[in-house]
């Protein structure tokens, strides 16, 4: 008790300090202005500072498009409070600045920037590196990125930039190879609030490109001086270039040429890919934030001793976590920016020439990313963890298989192919995509949606093109295919309307990069890992120095060795009760090559009694032994276990094969003792164990689930509701499953709801009720030892017949039934045979049933009964025998007589008696 309330008090210390810390937070001070740029346009701004230290560096935060000021309001406060004056402003177009959009146009929204730094650099609080001339860096994200890279280049009073998933050429960005990236162009366009909000050049281009599909080069000339890499030699200052994986707006290609156009200038460059972009995903908000601001305090306050971090990370994804389903993020990282194309390898690739068509209208396109919704960036992430969304069509693409590559493969770059190009129409335009296509013919993924168009021109006479591939990070795992695909459609883009015929032959294998620098940095551990530890330790030290308690394990019972399950005067109290039970006094045994089923209503103790079978939970009286050792937490007897409750996790992206063999290195025994081909040749998953498992159906889940509980062979498997989710021949296939395990000499222990499967499958039952035993034995005795016969009649009989059928001693009702009559007697009943003649004996059946061949006398194969024993107290088949003779006096046509309960009457039965 002393150790936990000194962990109580280190938290609540901790707790304090950082209310204390939070008291000296300087508060953040806003003053908001608007800045006259002449021409009748006036800028909306906002200006933040903390504290009183007196001259800081200034920096200048731009937001993207479509946005406004406040999108960055809550960075600018951050910066404010780490000692930086910050001054947000609404480009011209949005928030409440007046002027037309301009794209970053130097004579606009550049010149707008120098302005705001000329007003910084008479602010008192303002660094100066000399007079007029601020100590200021620049930040921003997309349409923000590019003013501070523009503004780097035409002012040099800027000296650091952080630009963040932004464009180098916004040419190359929205015709790449000269293909217009039409849905994206029309996002843009919108989100600026319609052609009429920019200016009068930029809507007419717009107009122009989107009527006729194909970029002219007067489109072109127009983007490119808007653009960063007009002024690219210009740019001398330190960079963080962050870039997004999810983006197929500006993809990774065009920060590394930003990265190597600055770099070449002899200034600093970091780069780094971050998970999300603007195809959506994880931004990393906070991680780019930190690191932006480490970056300033390096080259703006010019703190040598702080970590900017690597010269390149990137974020790959880790697996899912297990409590959430999100996705895990881990960093890897190099030394130096590898670029696209650093350990660069050669996949040849197997095709001959293929034809394929262009569609009249370029419809239906095909689907790689879903530019401009954000979940489209959530589906490119989970590539990485084998799930995919592209759509191509047939007699629309040409395709080309690599061999299985022989080790996992990390493609970190640019992939690149040559081919040859032959068209009916003068021009080709096609889109370049590499698949990983895994084993057994599971749906091939491509890597973050993205996809790499090319227009061929002069391709009537055939034409050689290098095709650059969407630069990607993405592991191909072991056993799985590369597949170029070259499709004549994409819904992003603007495809030839006219039809066409196009033709591909390969001229090169597919070279991938490998960036072998780059290493992937071990997850992350939380917090908790640390402190929890110590935490415990001092607990148990507490518990160890206040006494402790010596707890022996029974010795194992020589007799039992044999005996899989015996539970004796098991108990179980619910917590913080004294009398009451969820199992009490349960007594029964189990023998090898059982399958026993526990059967009872909800809240009868089944769970309960599985967990403590499974040493999951401890009882508070009573015994379980399992092959003769009793059970305890951890005990070694438990490795003769397999259990099944309710579906296992399985990795999606991994085969059935690897999950399973995944779970057995997670338990440390050789891998000899898996058996895992007996387990699956039972399980009997056949082909399917090769595919990812995320295209199994729910059945192959439950059967691959049962081979996981099956590993090693296990002598006692216990399977909780294995049929769950199961359609009719999927519950037939695991009841034959586990017959089959069963039928070796193992037991099977099965708790389920459904009492027909359980009827057909199990040999013997325990029922429960209220964590009692209410009766156990086999399937057959529990079944037929009701009190109701079905009589199969030979012919209809009348209404009157059945009423004095009804109305026989003994008899509590008789009723008609598909199958004849269903007699249901009174336990408590006279003496049927004080109603038959002692001399008479029965008439032979055949004396009943006209017109059919006379069988044996049923009479000589039923047993004789006491005559004065009670009905009701007889065996089910004297029971039978004094009806029978009753039946035949009435001259009732009997074809059949015999027990009618199904195990769902019994169990009805049984449980309505203990109520």
């Amino acid at each position: 008790m002393a150790a936990v309330a000194a962990v109580v008090l280190v938290l609540a210390c901790v707790g304090t300090w950082s209310a204390v810390a939070s008291d000296d937070v300087p508060a953040v001070h806003r003053a908001d202005g608007v800045m006259d740029m002449g021409g009748g346009v006036r800028i909306d701004t906002s200006y933040f500072t903390a504290g009183s230290a007196g001259r800081r560096p200034a920096v200048l935060l731009a937001h993207g498009f479509g946005g406004s000021k406040d999108d960055v309001r809550g960075q600018a406060e951050k910066l404010a409070r780490e000692g930086y004056a910050v001054l947000t402003w609404s480009a011209r177009g949005f928030g409440r600045s007046t002027g037309k959009i301009g794209l970053n146009d130097p004579k606009g929204e550049v010149a707008d920037v120098s302005k705001l730094l000329d007003w910084l650099a008479k602010r008192p609080e303002v660094e100066l590196d000399k007079p007029g001339d601020p100590r200021v860096g620049m930040a921003g994200a997309s349409y923000g990125g590019a003013i501070s890279l523009l503004a780097a280049g035409h002012d040099h009073r800027v000296d650091a930039i952080a630009p963040a998933i932004t464009y180098w050429n916004l040419a190359d960005a929205l015709f790449p190879n000269g293909v217009f990236k039409k849905l994206w162009a029309g996002v843009f366009l919108n989100s600026g609030g319609g052609c009429g909000k920019f200016t009068d050049e930029l809507c007419r281009m717009y107009e122009r490109v989107a009527e006729s599909g194909t970029p002219d080069a007067q489109a072109r000339a127009l983007l490119q001086a808007r653009s960063p890499s007009a002024v690219g030699k210009d740019i001398r200052v330190p960079a963080l270039l962050v870039q997004g994986q999810s983006d197929s707006l500006f993809p990774l290609g065009q920060a590394d040429a930003a990265a190597r156009a600055v770099r070449a200038n002899g200034a600093p460059v970091d780069v780094d890919w971050i998970a999300g972009g603007h195809d959506g995903g994880d931004l990393e908000t906070d991680r780019v934030q930190a690191r932006v601001t480490a970056w300033f305090d390096r080259y703006l306050k010019d703190e040598k001793g702080v970590g900017t971090g690597p010269a390149f990370r990137i974020t790959r994804t880790g697996g899912i976590d297990s409590t959430d389903g999100a996705a895990l993020l881990r960093g890897a990282s190099a030394d130096t920016y590898p670029g696209l194309d650093s350990g660069r390898r050669t996949l040849p690739l197997a095709g001959r020439e293929q034809s394929f068509a262009n569609p009249a209208g370029a419809s239906p396109p095909a689907v790689s990313a879903l530019p401009g919704l954000g979940g489209s960036g959530g589906l490119s992430r989970l590539s990485s963890l084998g799930i995919g969304v592209s759509l191509d069509f047939p007699g629309q693409y040409a395709q080309f298989d690599s061999a299985p590559v022989r080790d996992d493969l990390r493609i970190t770059g640019s992939p690149t192919v040559t081919l040859h190009v032959t068209s009916t129409s003068d021009d080709a335009v096609l889109f370049g995509k590499v698949y990983d296509a895994g084993p057994g013919g599971s749906r091939p993924v491509l890597p973050s949606q993205l996809v790499a168009p090319v227009r061929v021109t002069g391709a009537k006479d055939g034409k050689d093109v290098t095709l650059a591939l969407p630069a990607i990070d993405h592991e191909v795992q072991k056993g799985h295919r590369l597949r170029l695909v070259l499709a004549s459609t994409d819904l992003g883009y603007a495809s030839p309307a006219a039809p066409a015929t196009y033709r591909v032959a390969l001229r090169s294998g597919l070279t991938v990069p490998t960036a072998p620098g780059v290493t992937t940095a071990a997850a992350p551990l939380p917090s908790w890992v640390w402190w929890l530890p110590l935490a415990g330790a001092a607990v148990a030290a507490a518990l160890f120095l206040t006494g402790r308690r010596a707890t022996t394990t029974p010795a194992p019972d020589p007799a039992l060795a044999e005996v899989p399950l015996q539970i004796t005067d098991l108990g179980k109290r619910y917590a913080k009760s004294a009398d009451r039970y969820a199992v009490r006094d349960l007594s029964f045994r189990v023998e090898r090559g059982q399958v026993l089923g526990l059967l009872g209503p909800n809240g009868a103790g089944k769970t309960t009694t599985l967990r403590m079978l499974m040493g999951l939970i401890k009882p508070d009286g009573g015994e379980i032994r399992v092959f003769g050792h009793a059970i305890r937490p951890g005990a070694p007897v438990l490795s003769r276990v397999g259990a099944f409750v309710e579906g296992a996790g399985f990795l999606p992206h991994l085969s059935g094969r690897e999950n399973l063999e995944l779970y057995w290195r997670a338990t440390g025994r050789p891998a000899e003792d898996a058996h895992l081909d007996e387990a699956l040749e039972i399980a009997g998953l056949g082909d399917a164990l090769s595919r990812a498992v995320r295209t199994y159906s729910q059945g192959m889940r439950q059967r691959l689930a049962l081979a996981q509980a099956m590993l090693g062979l296990p002598d006692l498997l216990i399977l909780d509701e294995p049929t769950n989710g199961l359609d009719p021949p999927q519950i037939r296939e695991m009841r034959e499953v586990m017959i089959r395990y069963a039928a070796g000499g193992r037991t099977v222990i099965v708790s389920s709801h459904l009492l027909a499967e359980v009827e057909q499958s199990c040999t013997h039952l325990v029922v429960m009720d209220r964590g009692r035993l209410v009766q156990a034995g086999p399937v057959e005795e529990i079944v037929g030892s009701g009190d109701t016969l079905l009589v199969g009649l030979a012919a209809d009989v009348a209404d009157p017949l059945v009423e004095k059928v009804a109305a026989l001693p003994g008899v509590s009702s008789a009723i008609r039934t598909e199958g004849g009559l269903l007699v249901r007697l009174t336990p408590a009943a006279e003496p049927l045979a004080s109603t038959v003649p002692a001399a008479d004996p029965p008439e032979p059946l055949a004396s009943t049933v006209p017109a059919a061949d006379p069988p044996e006398p049923l009479a000589s194969t039923v047993p004789a009964a006491d005559p004065a024993e009670p009905l009701a107290s007889t065996s089910g088949s004297a029971a039978a025998a004094r009806l029978l003779v009753e039946l035949v006096r009435l001259d009732v046509p009997v074809a059949s007589l015999g027990p009618h309960r199904r195990l769902e009457d019994a169990f009805l039965t049984l449980i309505g008696g203990s109520a």
